[in-house]
């Protein structure tokens, strides 16, 4: 039997003299408790033993794949630009590099926790930190091997391609194995532990169509836990109220683990700042400094070096489609190819942000006739079917073609690839003051706002991804967003 845990009364059991009971030491041996470890025969003849073997060696396979794709693709690149060795001797050359990168990969990976459950996987930052290391110590393996090379392309390209097809084909993984539980009736049943808006909110997050596998089953206060966890099948519970004390956090996670149920924490306002307190020494009392989330210094300089040879790569290779677009813009509507639409951008500078035209010449004097139907909350501007935008600005929009001159914007300075979205002055007028902290960075292109439901999240939450973005910003973070940005655009979710 669980051992009793703290009363809503908060008054001692022994101070009632009521006799607390020893734990079944036979019902503790055979539950679920999860800070016990598993006898290795029973972990061995259950069927979570069989998933699990599973997920660990087509996830491996999946990598090898991957891996050996990378290194063979920077090997037939090289060719392409450079000519020389066949696609035969390619093959050849990428299997014996391969043997050991693979190898190291799977031992990274498996250190990074990559090869967990699906809950517990980190993502993609984890696998471009990973990737690097690979690259690092092959680098440092051949050097001290006496191996030489006319060039160290194959490390920095094999990198580059390593993370662009890990990463996809461990998209792919997710989204189709995820896809086959979902057919299958699989479904992690989460309770979420809290009270107020706060846990409301959570919960809401949580069960957003199609951005979760997860399926939210209540809200309930600490008080009637123990109930509700005997009562129904839960997976995990989630503790959505950042005000319990240590003491009543401690109790709830003892009490799921317990009966086997997985304990997660949804952040805080206070924990997403912490990532960047910096100690400050030679105080009384230990200090943390909250600094302003700006990007200076050396991280200034790997993102504008990151957008600048984005953008460049960017309009080199989808000048033809911009081609196309220019040309079907130009000849079905009057009016210019481009649109500058005056926009504040880092310390609330105006600056001229570039668009394909999508709307009738004259659209902006009719705006304010159309007020009244804005189907967007806070200072967002969004109608479904506004009236004055084009049928090739329709599909433009739906597929965020338009924002692809944006590239000059970002070689210019004027934006980043990666960022807050850029508002329209009418927009930003409207701002609250507490809302314009957003502008202490380049605007950009994307961002958590288009690959976390774009227009179906209310305002205020769209604000509060972009300082979660400003907050844990890293370059894998750009990577991540970027590659997650194509399928949300193709999915067309929340566009118009």
């Amino acid at each position: 039997m669980a051992r009793m845990t703290e009363t809503p009364s908060t008054v001692e059991p022994e101070a009632l003299d009521v006799p607390v009971p020893e734990p079944d030491l036979e019902e503790v041996e055979d539950g679920l408790d999860l800070r016990r470890s598993r006898r290795p025969l029973g972990f061995l003849l259950t069927m979570d033993s069989v998933r699990t073997v599973g997920r660990i060696v087509s996830l491996i396979v999946t990598d090898a794949l991957a891996v050996y794709l990378a290194i063979f693709g920077a090997l037939e690149l090289k060719s392409l630009v450079r000519g020389g060795a066949s696609v035969t001797q390619n093959l050849d050359q990428a299997y014996t590099y391969a043997t050991f990168a693979v190898l190291l990969t799977v031992l990274l990976f498996a250190q990074a926790g990559l090869y967990a459950d699906r809950g517990s996987r980190p993502g993609l930052r984890a696998i471009v930190s990973s990737l690097f290391a690979v690259v690092v110590v092959a680098f440092i393996y051949a050097q001290l091997a006496g191996q030489e090379f006319s060039s160290y392309y194959i490390f920095w390209a094999t990198f580059l391609f390593s993370v662009v097809l890990v990463g996809s084909a461990r998209w792919a993984y997710d989204r189709i194995t995820g896809e086959l539980l979902k057919a299958a009736g699989y479904r992690r049943r989460a309770l979420l532990v809290g009270a107020g808006q706060h846990a409301a909110d959570v919960a809401a997050a949580l069960a957003a169509p199609g951005r979760s596998s997860m399926e939210v089953v209540g809200i309930v206060e600490p008080e009637f836990l123990a109930m509700r966890l005997d009562d129904a099948e839960i997976d995990e519970l989630i503790i959505a109220e950042p005000d319990y004390s240590e003491e009543r956090v401690l109790a709830i996670v003892d009490e799921c683990h317990e009966r086997g149920v997985r304990v997660r924490v949804a952040p805080s306002t206070m924990e997403i700042l912490v990532h960047r307190a910096e100690f400050v020494a030679g105080q009384a009392v230990p200090l943390f400094e909250l600094k302003a989330p700006v990007f200076d210094g050396f991280d200034y300089a790997v993102k504008r070096a990151f957008d600048i040879v984005g953008a460049f790569l960017g309009l080199v290779v989808l000048s033809p489609l911009m081609l196309l677009i220019a040309a079907l813009v130009k000849f079905t509507s009057r009016g210019p190819v481009f649109y500058r639409s005056m926009r504040p951008g880092i310390g609330g500078i105006p600056f001229a942000c570039l668009k394909f035209r999508t709307m009738y010449q004259g659209a902006d004097r009719v705006q304010h006739e159309l007020e009244a139907v804005n189907e967007a909350d806070g200072a967002l501007f969004k109608i479904r079917h506004d009236p004055r935008v084009t049928p090739v600005g329709r599909l433009l929009r739906r597929f965020s073609l338009d924002e692809l001159p944006q590239l000059w914007n970002v070689l210019r300075g004027e934006m980043s690839i990666v960022g807050p979205r850029p508002l329209p002055q009418r927009d930003f007028d409207q701002l609250e003051d507490w809302h314009r902290k957003r502008y202490l960075v380049l605007p950009g292109m994307t961002g958590l706002w288009q690959v976390s439901g774009r227009s179906n999240l209310d305002f205020d939450d769209l604000v509060r991804l972009d300082f979660v973005y400003i907050e844990r910003w890293s370059l894998s973070l750009d990577l991540s967003i970027i590659l997650q940005t194509f399928p949300a655009v193709i999915r067309r979710r929340g566009a118009y």
